[in-house]
């Protein structure tokens, strides 16, 4: 009995013997840095959900290649065996790994934001710039490659509204680079085409306030077409009594120079025939009398200038005329409006009726603040 006493107690001690060298083993095991790696890789995941890759990515780019190093360097260890295991590396790196994908993160998420700012600016200020070349040159004859540049700008500039809206910012950012560069530069070729236009203006004005004052001086009806404006004017007394819209040859910017060229002529002229319906395509038409002596005298000087050639021949046979309405300018140098306004137009005017055709009735200046 004594016996298998003693071999129990024996066997109770080898066993607390055995579980103390296992316990003292374990305890010596190298432990892993589980939650230093695990922190790592939610600190990326965090900082890819927020682009950093693209706004942050040499930041981001480090952080990913610490945590691949982390990575290896765990790998290595764990082929080795246990007791000689050394994760020091590893957790240096996973700390640096974390440490980096944060500031990657916050980095994103300030850089995100300031390009948005800046794009959202950037779109709003084209807006306008947009608003103000369709209000000056929608209907303006632009050269096609200035025209063809605004076009492509406005595109790009849509394209931009689109990556913007979707989050896609750096995109957006390179389309509304390229928008504005277009869309600027356009525009300064045009203002600077129509200055030069409206170095005219001193003329056109003459012209406008003599049509006036006959008109007021005779109470008879007078008519005067701004081209810039699109508009007939009719006045009686000198006093406005309607206004209509009007549209013109496509090349109407400055005066007819030669047969052919589609632009409507300058100047102060007068109604020499009344064509009623049947005697015209164009349902009703007043015929001016251009060119008059000034006209054909221009016309002589540029060919003796130079610069026409020999064999240029002046137009003729500019009206107003019906057909209009169709909101384009589409004569072939005339001026076009409806037909119940031209009705109106060829009741009150007569053969001497004075039409005085200029550029614009307001300086440029005030054209460009409206």
């Amino acid at each position: 009995m004594k016996r298998r006493i003693r071999k129990t107690l024996v066997f109770i001690m080898f066993a607390v013997f055995i579980s103390a060298v296992v316990m003292l083993m374990i305890q010596f095991i190298p432990e892993a840095p589980v939650s230093e790696m695990e922190h790592a890789r939610a600190c990326l995941a965090s900082a890819s959900r927020n682009k950093a890759d693209t706004y942050s990515s040499k930041l981001y780019n480090e952080a990913k290649s610490s945590y691949d190093s982390a990575m290896a360097n765990w790998q290595r260890e764990n082929t080795k065996f246990i007791y000689f295991r050394d994760y020091e590396k590893v957790r240096i790196y996973a700390v640096q790994a974390a440490e980096k994908a944060s500031k990657a993160d916050e980095s994103s998420i300030s850089n995100t934001s300031s390009l948005k700012k800046k794009i959202a600016q950037k779109i709003d200020s084209l807006n306008n710039l947009v608003s103000e070349i369709n209000r000056l040159f929608t209907t303006y004859p632009l050269e096609s490659e200035t025209r063809n540049r605004i076009s492509k700008g406005k595109m790009l500039l849509e394209e931009a509204k689109v990556s913007y809206n979707k989050g896609h910012y750096l995109q957006s950012n390179r389309n509304i680079t390229d928008s504005e560069y277009l869309l600027t530069t356009s525009f300064q070729s045009a203002s600077e085409d129509l200055r030069t236009y409206f170095k005219l203006f001193p003329s056109w004005k003459k012209w406008m306030e003599k049509t006036i004052a006959d008109s007021k001086r005779s109470g008879e009806y007078s008519i005067i077409i701004d081209k810039f404006s699109h508009k007939l004017t009719i006045y009686q007394k000198g006093v406005v009594k309607y206004e209509f819209d009007a549209e013109f040859g496509k090349n109407w910017v400055g005066d007819k120079r030669v047969r052919g060229d589609h632009a409507t002529p300058e100047g102060m002229y007068k109604i020499t025939k009344k064509f009623d319906r049947g005697r015209t395509k164009y349902y009703k038409a007043l015929l001016l009398d251009y060119p008059n002596a000034e006209d054909i005298e221009k016309f002589k000087s540029e060919i003796a200038r130079g610069t026409l050639p020999g064999t240029a021949r002046i137009g003729g046979l500019i009206e107003i005329h019906g057909n209009g309405g169709k909101g384009i300018d589409w004569t072939e140098g005339c001026i076009a409006l409806t037909d119940k306004e031209m009705d109106l137009l060829y009741k009150v005017t007569k053969v001497g009726t004075p039409v005085t055709i200029i550029g614009s009735a307001s300086e440029l200046s005030v054209v460009l603040k409206k």
